[in-house]
């Protein structure tokens, strides 16, 4: 895995970043790297894994993230995760909720550094592609300065391929998993170090990435940046993201071609029984910033959960858009980037 692998990745997200999601965030960009929500190693083992795992072939490169903390378990999830055509295999070591907490996995597993590197050893020994940690800078009362690049030399003696760091601390008690995510400080500067001790180790940053200028100035210090609010709540900012991170020449679509690049995808889920809002409720914020984004929202906000719905009530919100880049959006040759792939 070299560092191009991560130089952007749209983060794990529980509740948005599912299949329907990074179809239509691979409608805005080509090369960023895309996550799944977290699945725990369980439900892989045990549970529906069409369901849980199926993904379209277009999300490419797409990772697989897991949460557990039972080598063996998550050996046997990475393997399964691997056979359905994975290209990554992600440990979470960064998520607070209290049901990630309860079943001893995600960041509280910070405090356990010997139990993630033996789940990493166990996961590469399982399968051929990499296999990555995702982690925070520490929770509660630790020090991260002190037990971060412990925890770091760890995970690579271990074999991770790569580790992406969440520069927050974690609250496992008195926060909320959304307080998490924007209460305890940033600390960038520690995590450039944790870099600098490891140049020739992919070392990517994550948390409060709102902007692709905010990710060009990360790079100077780090290999990646992964990008997660901003990317779903106002995910026209990945439309730039082939050109200004990846030197891509293609020209950059408009709102609307982005649009109509998800049409034929979503009209091919609702034959195969899948309800309207499955995907629109992805696309709400397309338009943000720009003149019509409220009537977009409130159409498909009012339209999308209705029984029968189909493109048109997308179509119908979209020509609430003034279209101020082509007069002709949506030609066939855009709808066929998504429908020709999946």
């Amino acid at each position: 895995m070299t560092p191009h692998d991560h130089r952007f990745s749209v983060a794990p997200m529980m509740e948005w970043t599912d299949r329907h999601c990074r179809v239509f965030h691979r409608c805005l960009t080509r090369h960023a790297r895309l996550y799944t929500e977290m699945v725990t190693a369980p439900a892989v083992i045990h549970g529906d894994r069409e369901r849980l795992l199926g993904f379209s072939g277009v999300e490419h490169a797409v990772a697989l993230q897991l949460g557990g903390s039972e080598p063996k378990e998550l050996a046997e999830a990475a393997r399964i995760g691997t056979d359905f055509g994975y290209d990554e295999i992600n440990l979470n070591v960064g998520c607070p909720s209290d049901r990630v907490q309860s079943g001893s996995f995600g960041a509280c597993l910070m405090r356990e550094p010997d139990l993630v590197a033996e789940c990493v050893s166990a996961m590469k020994a399982a399968v051929p592609i990499p296999v990555t940690v995702k982690c925070r800078i520490g929770v509660d009362d630790q020090v991260p300065a002190e037990i971060l690049p412990a925890f770091v030399r760890k995970m690579r003696e271990a074999g991770a391929d790569a580790l992406i760091v969440h520069a927050r601390m974690a609250w496992l008690e008195g926060l909320s998993p959304k307080q998490n995510r924007e209460v305890p400080p940033l600390d960038y500067p520690l995590v450039y170090a944790v870099k600098g001790q490891h140049p020739d180790w992919p070392v990517s940053i994550n948390g409060g990435v709102q902007s692709l200028a905010q990710a060009v100035a990360h790079l100077e210090h780090v290999d990646g940046v992964m990008m997660g609010r901003t990317a779903y709540n106002e995910p026209y900012v990945l439309a730039d993201v082939d050109t200004k991170l990846f030197d891509e020449t293609a020209p950059v679509p408009s709102r609307h071609q982005v649009l109509h690049r998800f049409l034929p995808y979503v009209e091919q889920q609702l034959a195969q029984g899948w309800r309207l809002n499955a995907m629109a409720r992805h696309i709400i914020g397309l338009f943000h910033g720009a003149p019509g984004a409220r009537a977009f929202r409130r159409y498909l906000s009012e339209n999308m959960h209705k029984t029968g719905a189909g493109i048109e009530v997308i179509e119908a919100a979209a020509r609430l858009v003034p279209d101020a880049e082509e007069n002709d959006p949506g030609s066939g040759k855009e709808r066929a980037y998504v429908a020709g792939a999946v």
